[in-house]
């Protein structure tokens, strides 16, 4: 064999090669993407059940309220209408991120470039973290809605101490855990016991898929047989 058929036969080798190739890295790419969608796509159902819950509740606690505030205002407890009405803004301020969240997951399209759908995780990690933080805010409120004008009598001191007590710590915590629920504490203990739902689950898991087809694109362009031939 001379040199020119040897030459012929590493040309024809290397075509091969470098077609096997980029047929590997597209069917792995392809098996990748419609991973990173199902992921995404089956943390859906749970939002809509949790968006169908929240509207019930404000509708239903909104109606109440409307009851009272019509028929009742003058024997109304004051505490409990500034919590109740403070539940119903938070709740529907978190309603209001969910459909923004469905509508994000519904418009995600893993054909784009890996980038483009990387861009659009972001803004459904970041609104995650943001709704929950929101979440916590609601925690005093618990503490809150029970009290009455008997409750601030002198002689119950030790009452309000103790209410005191109770309340001052429900609001540090959703204080805390509002200014500390961000994306940098991911790995701490705390943070994996709030986020260990299939939501943040999903996010986090779609977003590893995409790493690994950015990594595979950046290892078969390094390692393509023309990059070889060209070295």
């Amino acid at each position: 064999m001379n040199e020119k058929e040897l030459k012929s036969l590493w040309q024809s080798t290397n075509e091969k090669l470098e077609s096997s190739l980029r047929v590997n890295k597209h069917n792995t790419e392809n098996i990748t993407r419609l991973k990173a969608q199902y992921v995404l796509v089956s943390m859906r159902p749970t939002k809509l059940f949790a968006l169908t819950v929240g509207i019930i509740w404000v509708i239903g606690l909104g109606s109440f309220l409307g009851h009272l505030i019509i028929n009742h205002l003058s024997s109304v407890n004051i505490f409990f209408l500034v919590s109740a009405i403070i539940q119903i803004f938070l709740t529907t301020f978190t309603i209001a991120v969910y459909i923004y969240q469905v509508d994000l997951i519904s418009k995600i399209d893993f054909s784009e470039p890996v980038l483009a759908i990387q861009e659009k995780i972001s803004k459904l990690k970041i609104s995650t973290l943001n709704v929950t933080r929101l979440l916590f805010l609601q925690i005093p409120i618990w503490t809150t809605f029970y009290w009455n004008e008997k409750m601030f009598l002198a002689e119950n001191w030790l009452l309000w101490i103790i209410q005191g007590i109770i309340t001052i710590s429900f609001t540090y915590v959703s204080l805390w855990l509002f200014f500390n629920i961000k994306y940098d504490n991911r790995n701490k203990k705390w943070f994996q016991l709030i986020f260990r739902g299939k939501e943040w689950q999903s996010i986090l898991q779609s977003m590893e898929l995409l790493n690994q087809i950015e990594q595979y694109q950046e290892i078969g362009e390094d390692n393509s047989p023309t990059h070889f031939r060209q070295a």
